[in-house]
């Protein structure tokens, strides 16, 4: 099997994700909204799994961070310290021409236009990112807030509070998955870049002079992270920001890039040393103690902070790209046709058991309905009988079910089914009490 060229492997998976309802553009009966994308019920439960595989890593198997949930409206005054009124903003441009408008570093040098293919711009000027609405009954200055462009802001300003009532030690972390929100000047490529988007983000806090060490530790943490769920190692790189392009707040950031087909290499996850910028920004706008007393060594500092920030949007476009194939196999009459499967990681599959019986005969959809019942309880679960066996095996394959349990005649006989395994296609009968402890130990 050959993997598809990566020329036509991001139209295949858009328009298997289209297809499928995996994901589909908003508000579609109206022409849809620019970079507006809806889950549809497989692709909910792929980000839903994606979260869950994340969260497990970061909080549940770890004794030293925990979560948070914060809101997406905070006060003007956090975004003022943070920098982000001031700072937050992309290079703007206009094309002369056909009066499209870009960003400026993402233009060729010297620019040509990507839309009418002319070279005359107007200056750059800066335009911010955050959303801005107001809150209460009058919309005026005094009254405007801002919907969160990050949801790393919440971590600092709760960081005394969560310490207290975590009762947590230097080093320890605080985790969140959330929505976030930025005007993008240029939205675009599917999933891959979009206005409204999750992230999952966790703020690490270490004692000054080993921040250098839990940068590290955390890049190779990260790193394994992508790799063990399946994403291959020559399509990631790790990417060191270079002195001109750090944010206001870094020491040192890297980028773990991943090999998305519409260019040489996009941003999965950020990696950054944040130093105690933003505790001491906080500290000085407030006038609260966001310090840290270290009871051992009976001394009180800003913690230095380590934080992996990755995007649950592009961390599903990157595993539906990674995991797409297509092959030729063989039919029932001796014959082959192309398939098309995802070989997602069983833990991210978003069904993980379909039950088929061979027919809708009515002797047989009894039974297949007691098997649905007995595998639907453990696992996210479909129920197909509609069109031929092979038909309904190639459906599932092509969103990534890992394991299809067949009802048929003889099971009425035997109390056995077939399961059929996806990405090797090999079959194994077995009885149905045995069922859920097979699938079990394979999921």
């Amino acid at each position: 099997m050959a993997d598809l060229p990566r020329s036509h492997l991001m139209e295949a998976v858009t328009s298997l994700a289209k297809r499928r309802g995996i994901a589909f553009q908003s508000s579609e009966i109206y022409g849809g909204l620019r970079s507006s994308w809806d889950y549809g019920p497989l692709g909910t439960e792929l980000k839903r799994n994606v979260r869950d595989q994340w969260w497990r890593s970061t909080v549940q198997l770890r004794d030293d961070v925990v979560g948070l949930e914060a809101a997406v409206i905070m006060s003007p005054k956090v975004w003022e310290a943070s920098g982000h009124l001031e700072v937050f903003t992309d290079p703007l441009v206009e094309c002369l021409n056909c009066h499209q408008r870009f960003r400026a570093d993402h233009l060729d040098d010297p620019p040509v236009c990507p839309n009418c293919g002319q070279t005359a711009f107007t200056q750059p000027r800066n335009f911010h990112l955050m959303f801005k609405t107001n809150m209460g009954p009058i919309e005026d200055a005094e009254n405007t807030v801002y919907l969160r462009p990050e949801t790393a802001q919440a971590m600092f300003v709760d960081f005394a509070t969560i310490q207290q009532v975590s009762r947590k030690k230097i080093p320890f972390g605080i985790a969140q998955i959330g929505r976030a929100f930025r005007n993008e000047i240029t939205p675009g490529n599917f999933i891959y870049r979009l206005r409204e988007f999750e992230q999952m983000e966790m703020e690490f806090f270490v004692e000054p002079g080993t921040d250098e060490h839990w940068h590290e530790f955390w890049i190779g943490e990260r790193m394994s992270w992508w790799t063990g769920l399946g994403i291959r190692e020559e399509n990631l790189r790790v990417r060191e920001h270079d002195a001109d392009e750090l944010s206001h707040y870094s020491k040192r950031t890297v980028d773990i890039e991943y090999r998305f087909p519409f260019t040489d290499w996009g941003e999965l996850e950020g990696i950054a040393n944040r130093t105690d910028f933003d505790l001491k920004a906080h500290q000085e706008a407030s006038g609260e103690d966001l310090t840290y007393f270290d009871q051992e060594k009976e001394r009180r500092y800003h913690p230095y902070v380590i934080e992996p920030a990755a995007g649950v949007d592009r961390a599903v476009l990157a595993f539906l790209l990674d995991a797409y194939r297509e092959e030729e196999a063989p039919t029932a009459k001796g014959g082959t046709e192309k398939r098309t499967y995802l070989a997602l990681d069983r833990r991210l599959a978003p069904t993980k058991v379909a039950v088929l019986p061979l027919s809708r005969n009515e002797r047989l959809t009894p039974e297949a309905r007691r098997v649905f019942d007995l595998v639907k309880g453990e696992w996210m679960c479909d129920y197909d009988d509609a069109g031929s066996i092979g038909r309904r095996y190639r459906r599932q394959d092509e969103v990534g079910t890992p394991f299809c349990v067949t009802v048929d005649f003889d099971s009425l006989d035997d109390a056995q089914v077939t399961v059929r395994e996806r990405d090797t296609m090999t079959q194994d009968r077995l009885p149905i009490e045995g069922l859920v402890g097979y699938l079990s130990e394979r999921l």
